[in-house]
């Protein structure tokens, strides 16, 4: 969303499909939501829907849905209330176009309990679960099993950060997870954690969830939190290059070195200058002319 003046009003919607190795379905669906006609969210989820089979989906990560998340983020003179409100919305265009389609909300979308991603994906077994009849959505009918169960919802950014370390014992690797993760004691505020297996390693796999502070005021990713701001509120979230230095401390204290950089997502600052920089040059498929893997 945004108004005739750039950047004024700005979200962004960071879609999560059951896909990654075939990269023409994974463009063929970010060339959906460039369509001039409706909303691009929706047309992205439809040709997602239409083109990934939860009976035939493989891989090691933990999803529920062919879409499986639909997260609605402020970047830019947008309020987390009024990405709520997007996200309702999208939710019933998506049981209403999809057939088979079904949903459950969190966040901001998730009236009046406001329950976080999190606590919902605990509640729903979405970390553990393959046997979809007994999940009950919010909207929609009982989730049909080629298209699954889609969370959707609005919350401050959430990016990623994933670390692979050397090694091949998963055991290793969770303690790590939970040495990070920001419920444990010692924990980073914000961080989520979990450990998979990984092209024959071990990948530490990390979201790292924006949170209101109002007294930090460092903006530099060398710091622990990086700080920024919507309509005047102050968010910060913790540097991926000092989680990455955590993960690292952390594996050397085992003996265990890292594969690589981190593969970092796109920072609440990166996505909002990335997202004006393609709207003002008109720039539908942004990601032809950057470099690399992101998130």
């Amino acid at each position: 969303m945004s108004s005739s003046r750039l950047g004024s009003r700005l979200a962004v919607c960071l879609l999560n499909i059951s896909e990654a190795r075939r990269k023409y379905i994974v463009e063929n669906i970010a060339k959906a939501a460039l369509e001039k006609n409706g909303s691009c969210v929706l047309a992205a989820c439809l040709e997602a829907f239409r083109a990934i089979d939860m009976e035939v989906q493989e891989g090691v990560h933990p999803c529920l849905g062919a879409v499986d998340l639909i997260p609605i983020y402020p970047l830019s003179g947008v309020g987390v209330d009024e990405c709520g409100a997007v996200a309702r919305s999208l939710a019933k265009d998506l049981v209403l176009h999809v057939p088979g389609c079904s949903v459950f909300l969190f966040g901001e979308a998730d009236l009046p309990k406001k329950r976080s991603l999190v606590q919902r994906r605990k509640q729903l077994g979405w970390f553990t679960r393959r046997d979809f009849s007994a999940l009950e959505p919010d909207l929609g009918a009982a989730p049909a099993r080629r298209c699954g169960l889609t969370g959707v919802g609005a919350s401050p950014y959430v990016m990623n950060c994933n670390v692979t370390i050397d090694s091949q014992d998963l055991s290793v690797g969770r303690e790590i997870a939970h040495a990070i993760r920001g419920s444990s004691a010692h924990g980073l505020k914000g961080v989520q954690a979990m450990a998979f297996p990984h092209e024959g390693k071990i990948e530490i796999a990390c979201n790292v969830e924006s949170f209101e502070n109002q007294e930090t005021t460092d903006t530099s990713e060398g710091s622990q939190y990086v700080t920024y701001s919507v309509l005047g509120d102050r968010f910060s979230y913790v540097s991926p290059h000092y989680i990455e230095a955590q993960v690292k401390k952390l594996a050397s204290n085992q003996g265990i070195g890292t594969i690589g950089r981190a593969l970092v997502g796109f920072t609440p600052p990166e996505c909002k200058n990335c997202a004006e920089y393609a709207l003002k040059e008109n720039i539908g498929e942004f990601w032809k002319i950057r470099e690399g893997v992101f998130m």
